[in-house]
């Protein structure tokens, strides 16, 4: 008699667990934990806070108006303060060195010189030169004349000018019945000539100085600045002592 057939015996639940343990690899481990990581990101980058838009990086119209204001404003207020400086005493004053000096002309020099530093200037005094007619120490204006006069000269100083200014010797202004020598007269003298400025009478006195005294009234055509009709216009107010 054929022996029946019977369904094999149900595995313990060890032996489940066995056979499940079994078929979990490392490759299958490998594999749930980086779908579980790809999971955990995406969840982040899905619920995370936008990042703010660009426009909100950008200065703003306004904002750049206020920074516009502001530096007006600053540009206002230092606008007046240039100002201030620019209206402020000069450095400097033009002067006149004339006379005794080695190097006569027109010279800047600091606010606050002194005669002094005028002469400095001109290239300090000549050897016939009077320094103890000059007020050395009073101060200069802009536009001044300082004159060195030479020794024997009278010099009267104006008391409220920094120039020191020759006086006429005594003999007054020239006339015919009192002509002005030109051998001994001062730069100032001969300015009171007709025609005669500052320039022409220092070209006199530099030609006299040069070339010994005058031997005649005609001698002035041979200095500069000085033609036939200039001579014309003080002839009789001159002489040659």
């Amino acid at each position: 008699m054929a022996e029946l057939l019977r369904p094999p015996p149900r595995p313990s639940l060890g032996q489940r667990l066995g056979a499940t343990l079994a078929a979990v690899t490392v490759t299958r481990l490998l594999t749930t934990a980086g779908a579980v990581v790809l999971v955990a990101v995406t969840a982040w980058w899905l619920l995370r806070s936008p990042a703010p838009p660009v426009e909100r990086s950008l200065p703003s119209a306004r904002s750049a108006g206020a920074g516009l204001a502001t530096n007006a404003t600053t540009a206002t207020t230092v606008a007046p303060a240039v100002a201030a400086t620019t209206t402020s005493s000069p450095a400097e004053v033009v002067v006149q060195a004339a006379g005794a000096v080695t190097t006569p002309g027109v010279y800047r020099v600091a606010a606050d010189a002194r005669v002094v530093d005028v002469v400095t200037a001109a290239g300090g005094a000549t050897a016939d030169a009077d320094l103890q007619s000059v007020a050395l120490a009073a101060k200069v204006t802009d536009g001044a004349r300082v004159y060195v006069p030479r020794v024997g000269e009278a010099v009267s100083t104006d008391a409220g000018s920094p120039t020191t200014i020759v006086g006429t010797n005594g003999r007054g202004p020239p006339t015919p019945a009192n002509p002005l020598d030109l051998n001994q007269a001062t730069e100032l003298e001969l300015e009171a000539l007709p025609g005669v400025g500052p320039a022409t009478a220092q070209a006199i006195v530099t030609y006299r100085d040069e070339h010994g005294p005058f031997i005649a009234v005609d001698d002035l055509l041979d200095v500069r600045g000085i033609g036939p009709a200039k001579l014309d216009a003080f002839r009789d107010l001159v002489r040659v002592g």
